[in-house]
C-alpha cells in the first residue's frame, strides 16, 4: 500500500509537470507551425519568380521574398510621388465596369481602408451589439449613418454597423440598427481588432462599457 501511495503521488506530480510544460510549449509550437505554414504558402505563390534566374539574387536564400518586398516598397514610393495615380485610376475605371469584379475589388478596398484608419470612410466608433440574439453581445464597428431615403423607417435615424468574425475580422455581418439598439464601447479600434482576432485573449488596458447617451 505504501508503494502504491508513492506511485500515485509520483504519477500526479508527473501529470502536473507534463501539463505545465505542455501549456508552455503548445502556444510556441502552434505559433511556429502557423508561421511555417504561412511562409511555405507564400513561397509556393512566389515560385514563378524563381524562373527569372537572376545570377546576383540566386545566391540569396528565398530571394523571391526580397524581390516582392522591394516591389511593394517601390509601388509605395511611386504612389507617394503620384506617378502611378493615373494608371491606378485607369485600372479602377475598368474594374468599375465589370459587375462581379467591381463588387469584390471596391468592397475589399474600402474594408481594408476602414481597418487601416487612413481614410475618412474608416470605422468611426466601436460599439456593443446584442448579436446574434438578445442577451449575447458582440463587438461591432459603427461605419456611418443610413441615408434617410433608404432607411427602413424615415421617422427614425438608423446606423450602419459592421460586426467582424473571429479570427478573421475581414469577414463578418452587416446590420442596420437604431441608436437605442447598440452601446458605445470605451475601447480603441486597434484594441477591438486585437480582441476579436485573439478570441478575447488579448485584453485591452481599459475595456469597460460606456454609454454616451
Amino acid at each position: 500500500m505504501v508503494k502504491f501511495y508513492y506511485l500515485k503521488k509520483l504519477y500526479k506530480q508527473f501529470k502536473k509537470l507534463f501539463i505545465k510544460g505542455l501549456i508552455f510549449i503548445l502556444p510556441i509550437a502552434i505559433t511556429v507551425s502557423l508561421f511555417n505554414f504561412c511562409f511555405n504558402l507564400i513561397i509556393s505563390w512566389l515560385v514563378p519568380l524563381r524562373r527569372l534566374h537572376v545570377p546576383m539574387l540566386e545566391a540569396i536564400p528565398y530571394y523571391e521574398i526580397l524581390v516582392v518586398v522591394l516591389f511593394i516598397v517601390a509601388v509605395g514610393l511611386f504612389l507617394q510621388a503620384f506617378i502611378l495615380k493615373p494608371i491606378i485610376q485607369f485600372v479602377e475605371d475598368i474594374f468599375g465596369k465589370i459587375p462581379l469584379i467591381r463588387t469584390v475589388y471596391f468592397g475589399t478596398k474600402q474594408l481594408i481602408a476602414a481597418f487601416s484608419g487612413q481614410e475618412k470612410s474608416s470605422f468611426k466608433d466601436v460599439v456593443y451589439v446584442e448579436f446574434p440574439r438578445p442577451g449575447i453581445y458582440s463587438l461591432g464597428f459603427l461605419t456611418s449613418e443610413v441615408q434617410p431615403e433608404i432607411a427602413p423607417d424615415t421617422n427614425q435615424t438608423y446606423y450602419n454597423i459592421y460586426i467582424p468574425t473571429t479570427p478573421n475580422p475581414t469577414t463578418g455581418f452587416f446590420v442596420i440598427l437604431t441608436r437605442d439598439q447598440f452601446k458605445h464601447a470605451n475601447i480603441s479600434r486597434q484594441d477591438a481588432v486585437a480582441l476579436i482576432i485573439s478570441g478575447g485573449i488579448l485584453q485591452p488596458g481599459k475595456a469597460k462599457e460606456v454609454d454616451k447617451d
